[in-house]
């Protein structure tokens, strides 16, 4: 696979300081049912990195101490984590509001069939992956029938609870563009999907997030490999990060979510976001940093790792974890 990391580190991107500290996201490792072109994790059925009780447990114990308010857990699919359940429940005992970024076919998986009624319990917040509401293109993303799966998760979660007013069970959906362009409007696609999700299907939910494709891992592999030698590949990876450049807005800066959020690795490894884990980028820009050394650690104003990447944060309507700016 192409590795899009040197094209990316030489760069003009603002410098950052992070603010309060309120999020911890955890990558709970690459094992997933799903291998989807947008991935930036490269995340796979065939995948052996998971996150051990150890240093999930050393990730609620900062959290403790850190004030932190809520547990963002990701993957690959969290809940084929063994411990998924043990850390949910542990975290909700702790008072942490904790977020569920579900790819919605785990939900249908045979040996999964408790996963929707144990979020549910747990009062935990689900952000589901469906990158368009027409089914064959979502299929072209993530696979031929995942979107017939997706829907069929997602009235299971209408069915519990989810996204239907007054329930206090939020369920969010995750838009990504299909190549290398960046999201629609927010508010005019989230309104798209309602209407169609709604009239097709009866589905409900809260809120849309849509989520820029970062050039890095799967994805940039997919733009590296855009042409038929490697100077057209390069230029295809080029063109993407002008267009990201080109769309930079300056007000977005004091919005990018990792200014208030930490990311640890399966291996309890500390970065600034997910996207600089990827890229093997380490909190502080030295030598890796694991979870259990931070515990008393004051992380205020410190000094944010920043490359090329990070203009596919500040283009546009911006994006970040939570969707647009």
């Amino acid at each position: 696979m192409y590795n899009s990391k040197p094209l990316l580190l030489k760069s003009e991107f603002p410098a950052l300081r992070r603010a309060q500290l309120t999020t911890l996201q955890m990558n709970l490792g690459y094992l997933c049912n799903l291998s989807c072109v947008h991935c930036h994790v490269n995340a796979g059925p065939k995948r052996t990195e998971l996150m051990t009780r150890e240093v999930m447990a050393n990730a609620l114990k900062f959290a403790e101490k850190q004030s932190i308010q809520i547990l963002d857990l990701t993957g690959g699919s969290p809940e084929m984590n063994p411990d998924f359940r043990w850390l949910v429940e542990t975290a909700r005992r702790q008072g942490l509001h904790v977020i569920d970024r579900c790819n919605p076919t785990i939900l249908v998986e045979p040996g999964y069939e408790w996963a929707a009624e144990f979020l549910a319990e747990q009062q935990v917040e689900i952000i589901a992956s469906l990158p368009c509401y027409i089914g064959d293109n979502v299929d072209a993303q993530r696979g031929k029938g995942v979107f017939s799966s997706s829907i069929a998760a997602l009235k299971r979660l209408n069915e519990l609870g989810y996204g239907r007013p007054d329930s206090g069970l939020e369920l969010n959906l995750v838009f990504n563009p299909q190549g290398p362009v960046l999201p629609p409007p927010q508010q005019a696609l989230e309104q798209q999907y309602r209407d169609h999700l709604g009239s097709e299907f009866g589905i409900v939910f809260n809120r849309l997030l849509a989520i820029t494709n970062m050039p890095i891992q799967r994805f940039g592999a997919v733009l590296m490999a855009g042409g038929k030698h490697e100077t057209d590949s390069r230029q295809v990876f080029d063109d993407y990060l002008r267009l990201l450049k080109d769309a930079y807005r300056p007000e977005n800066l004091s919005k990018v979510m990792c200014k208030s959020l930490l990311s640890i690795d399966w291996q309890g490894f500390v970065y600034d976001c997910d996207f600089n884990q990827m890229l093997d980028l380490p909190l502080g820009g030295k030598n890796p940093v694991h979870i259990g050394d931070l515990l008393s650690e004051d992380l205020g104003s410190a000094p944010i790792q920043v490359a090329d990447h990070c203009f596919g944060c500040t283009a546009g309507q911006g994006s970040s974890c939570g969707g647009a700016l």
